[in-house]
Formats: structure tokens, C-alpha cells, sequence
């Protein structure tokens, strides 16, 4: 009886950490925007994880800038969304030649404000992206290609 209920207990224990991977992240990034809870639990898990890859920085940063859209203090929300890009463009500098970190700046460039000045590189991202599509294995990511380069 006590095993039982101490597996129980362990299994409820575990069950309520859910861990994310970037697959988790791909998957839902585009719902992001539009659905606080899901944007704080990943969020929440990147910051965790202790992943230094260059890949897990950008899609840090661009979390960081969707967070920002659901921030509701103004010098919180510049902050955040300031944190965000400056990941971004450190995962940039670490691979310059990866697509998918392109991709995730591209669509915070589209998304972002014009006074924010956070839209510079949206044609060179374009054609990179064009370019380099073939890099790219997941069918999320390049559905989510599709839909970004028709805006």
C-alpha cells in the first residue's frame, strides 16, 4: 500500500514538469502569439534549460519577443521584447548560416512595430531563407515558411 501511494505520488510529481524540446517549440510557435499560457510554459522552460545552442538561443529570443506582446506594463513590455531581439541576433552571429534562426527573426521582424526599427534585415532574411530552404527537414517549420513568405 505505501509503494502504491508513493508511486502515485511520484508520478504525480513528474507528470506536472512538463518538458519541452524545440520540437515542442517548432510545433507551436506560430500559436504563440495569440495564446499567453502555452508562450509562458515554453517560455519558462527555455529559460530553464541550459542548452547552449545557437538554435535554443534564437527560439529563446523570439519567445522573449512574443512575451513581450503579452506583457502589459510598457517599459516591461520594450524590455522584454529588447532582451528578446538581442538573443536573436547573438544566435544569429554564433550561425550565421542557418535558415531556421532567420526564420525566427524574419517573423519577429514582420510582427514587430515599425517604431521599433526592428525590421532592417527582412529581405535579406527573404532570400536567405529562399535560398536555403533545403536545410530545412521539418514539415512545421516549412509549412510555417510558406505562410510567412506569403504575408
Amino acid at each position: 500500500m505505501k509503494w502504491t501511494i508513493f508511486l502515485l505520488s511520484a508520478l504525480f510529481i513528474f507528470s506536472s514538469f512538463a518538458i519541452y524540446s524545440l520540437d515542442d517549440v517548432r510545433a507551436n510557435y506560430s500559436q504563440l502569439a495569440t495564446d499567453k499560457k502555452m508562450c509562458s510554459e515554453l517560455l519558462v522552460q527555455l529559460e530553464k534549460n541550459k542548452d547552449q545552442s545557437a538554435t535554443h538561443l534564437g527560439y529563446l529570443g523570439g519567445l522573449q519577443t512574443i512575451w513581450a506582446n503579452h506583457v502589459i506594463n510598457p517599459l516591461s513590455k520594450l524590455n522584454t521584447f529588447n532582451k528578446g531581439k538581442k538573443n536573436i541576433e547573438l544566435a544569429i552571429e554564433q550561425e550565421p548560416n542557418n535558415p531556421e534562426l532567420r526564420l525566427i527573426r524574419l517573423s519577429v521582424q514582420k510582427n514587430a512595430p515599425n517604431f521599433l526599427g526592428y525590421n532592417s534585415k527582412i529581405n535579406e532574411d527573404i532570400q536567405f531563407i529562399k535560398n536555403n530552404r533545403s536545410q530545412i527537414k521539418s514539415k512545421v517549420i516549412n509549412q510555417y515558411i510558406e505562410s510567412l513568405l506569403k504575408d
